[in-house]
């Protein structure tokens, strides 16, 4: 069941029961958070899933809703992930770390968001499926697992399989909190100060790209060093969060890999060679996560999709240019291409 109006766009929040996840164990009382804007048609055709990202909570991305996703045209659902600190999480329930033999991967998402979609939307087939970093990754699970339920596909710097660069970058943040005094082995002991500053200094160092750093925008910003810009910019980011929840994330995104998940094995070209949605892949120019190189070559595995790279020193940011309007635009226009016929049809 859901509280609230579907309509509404207050954070409203579905009850799914116990949820059997894909590691084997059972998820009691789970819950996904989402939000909604804009108002579903009469005959539901215009329902915009957008997933969302690591760390992020919807007042952090739903700066969309406008510039790039228009509500007068879609019913956009912003469902936030499991483990975000919103959704069912560690910090929030009785969901455990790999440590302690839980892992949640995206095959739990999707689930999930499916049935968000059936029982409180009677929504079957959503227009599009709309995600950056971690949402592209949730994106591409849609496209490849339910390949009969999403009819377009809009995947903005991520990958339908982790890296190994990528992976390299993800355990140097786990290192970094789980070396923090704090941790036991199996979990926090109290908040893991030295662990959060050592996973922003990362964070900061990979979001953004050298040129970005290189400009030194944040002294424009009043920050009067990189350093100063790190602690008062990125590490409020991650201190809101509880230390389980980031590692929970963390591992989810280890363990993305859309070949293993649709029973693949290794092969993932035969794993994306499954998707039949009109597909929108998009790639920072100066991304050090998921490079220009690692999208352009899933995108061309895909049948019929469309790679744009985004000229920006943003980074990785380029995926989410909340305050880059000109970034937006090119974001819009690809997006406004993928779905010509929708509006067309409207």
């Amino acid at each position: 069941m859901s509280s609230g109006d579907p309509g509404s766009n207050l954070d409203q929040t579905f009850e799914l029961g116990d949820v059997s996840l894909a590691c084997g164990r059972i998820l009691p009382q789970a819950q996904l958070r989402y939000r909604v804007y804009g108002t579903l048609a009469a005959d539901r055709s215009n329902l915009v899933l957008y997933p969302s990202s690591y760390g992020a909570r919807p007042d952090d991305i739903d700066w969309v809703v406008g510039p790039i996703l228009d509500p007068e045209h879609w019913c956009i659902v912003l469902v936030n992930q499991f483990g975000n600190g919103v959704s069912s999480s560690p910090s929030n329930s009785d969901l455990g770390l790999p440590e302690n033999g839980w892992q949640l991967d995206h095959r739990d998402n999707l689930r999930a968001q499916v049935r968000l979609l059936e029982e409180v939307f009677k929504v079957e087939r959503p227009a599009l499926v709309y995600g950056w970093s971690m949402g592209a990754q949730q994106a591409y699970h849609w496209g490849v697992l339910e390949p009969q339920r999403a009819q377009r596909l809009c995947c903005l710097c991520g990958t339908a399989r982790t890296t190994p660069h990528n992976r390299l970058f993800l355990l140097s943040l786990r290192q970094a909190l789980t070396a923090d005094p704090c941790w036991n082995g199996t979990g926090f002991e109290g908040v893991p100060e030295a662990g959060l500053r050592t996973f922003a200094l990362i964070y900061a160092s990979w979001a953004a790209s050298q040129p970005f750093y290189r400009a030194e925008p944040y002294r424009r910003q009043g920050y009067a060093s990189v350093e100063e810009y790190v602690e008062q910019a990125w590490l409020p980011a991650y201190r809101r969060h509880d230390p389980h929840d980031l590692l929970t994330m963390l591992d989810v995104w280890l363990a993305n890999d859309v070949a293993a998940a649709a029973g693949c094995g290794d092969d993932l070209a035969a794993a994306l060679g499954r998707i039949t949605a009109d597909t929108l892949v998009m790639a920072g120019s100066h991304d050090l996560y998921f490079t220009p190189d690692d999208c352009a070559a899933e995108a061309r595995l895909i049948p019929g999709a469309q790679f744009r790279r985004i000229e920006s020193v943003l980074g990785h940011r380029a995926g989410n240019p909340r305050d880059a309007p000109e970034v937006q635009a090119v974001i819009r226009a690809a997006l406004d291409t993928l779905l010509a016929d929708a509006l067309t049809n409207d």
